[in-house]
């Protein structure tokens, strides 16, 4: 496939936010006018929310925060709110957070009651000796430190479970961005993706975060790349910030963000050659999606393999650029 590209140059005030909501096959057809307004709204609103922490000099571990809980509460994306169901017919959410200045991390998967996965998985970071917790057991671990729970049933939306009772009858596992012209689903193009942040602020860390529902109609405790840490997030000041969305199983196997991150790192690669790298790579064993890069100079890439992927940033000067289609 040919590679798609966003990229631009530092800000000389060092203040970035750039953020994803999935990449896959997004169709100008089949993606209304309304429903396009929709998702750059809430893209809109994810950059303003992680913006204004930068802004006021926060860290850029509460930005990526702040941008990821506005498309977690958005029944758009394929996080939160708007998660896949398993096969089970539950939503299990995944979470990661990284910060590259300590390279601490944390993350969550599996998880059934959290509202906010990514807080969930800074609390992990920041608040236990841990790096990962799952199922149950993170579920009582965010409820302990007052984290925000909600019923099951918060996560239930009729789009979702209709793609469930689709996918079961064709006996499909269906990715959240992996539709094609020719895929049965009604309104498959309309694509609700895993999200993700990565930041850079005023003190010149940088950090990164993902979310997601995962597949829809996976089995047996799947979990995708989103909550490990190297395949679908990493944040390293002394390379990049990256987060991930794609074909889990195979940003896994390429340990996508971190191969990102050491190209960068160790070989001085630019960035947005360390990401067209990593997104060969992955196709090269039958992958594809998209990466989001950021370094401690403010310099930043967008790039995906695919027809189009929700993302945006914005910078010092408060300019939004928000893009779905290449």
């Amino acid at each position: 496939m040919t590679i798609q590209t966003n990229t631009a140059s530092a800000d000389t005030s060092s203040i970035r936010l750039v953020i994803h909501g999935g990449a896959g096959t997004i169709a100008r057809r089949k993606l209304t006018a309304d429903l396009e307004q929709a998702y750059r709204q809430v893209l809109s609103q994810s950059l303003a929310a992680g913006h204004a922490v930068l802004e006021a000099g926060g860290s850029s571990i509460d930005a990526v925060i702040a941008a990821i809980m506005v498309m977690e509460d958005s029944p758009l994306f394929n996080a939160g709110k708007g998660s896949v169901f398993s096969n089970a017919g539950r939503n299990e959410l995944d979470a990661s957070i990284m910060d590259g200045s300590t390279r601490m991390a944390g993350a969550v998967a599996g998880v059934t009651t959290i509202r906010n996965p990514i807080r969930a998985a800074h609390a992990v970071m920041t608040q236990s000796a841990h790096v990962m917790l799952i199922g149950q057991g993170a579920d009582a671990f965010a409820a302990e430190k007052g984290l925000e729970i909600v019923d099951p049933s918060y996560f239930h939306t009729q789009f979702r479970w209709n793609q469930l009772q689709k996918a079961i009858a064709e006996e499909r596992i269906l990715r959240d961005h992996d539709a094609g012209p020719d895929t049965p689903l009604p309104d498959a193009d309309e694509k609700r993706g895993t999200v993700g942040a990565v930041a850079l602020d005023r003190h010149g860390n940088l950090a990164a975060g993902t979310s997601t529902g995962g597949l829809t109609n996976k089995r047996f405790g799947r979990v995708g790349d989103s909550p490990v840490i190297g395949a679908g997030t990493y944040a390293d000041n002394r390379s990049v910030a990256v987060s991930a969305t794609g074909t889990g199983e195979i940003f896994i196997r390429t340990v996508a963000a971190f191969n990102t991150a050491a190209q960068v790192r160790l070989q001085h690669i630019p960035i947005t050659e360390a990401a067209d790298n990593t997104l060969a790579e992955i196709a090269a064993i039958g992958g594809d999606g998209g990466l989001i890069v950021l370094d401690a100079k403010g310099n930043y890439a967008m790039r995906f393999n695919t027809s189009g992927m929700y993302r945006g940033t914005i910078g010092s000067n408060g300019i939004m650029r928000v893009e779905i289609f290449s």
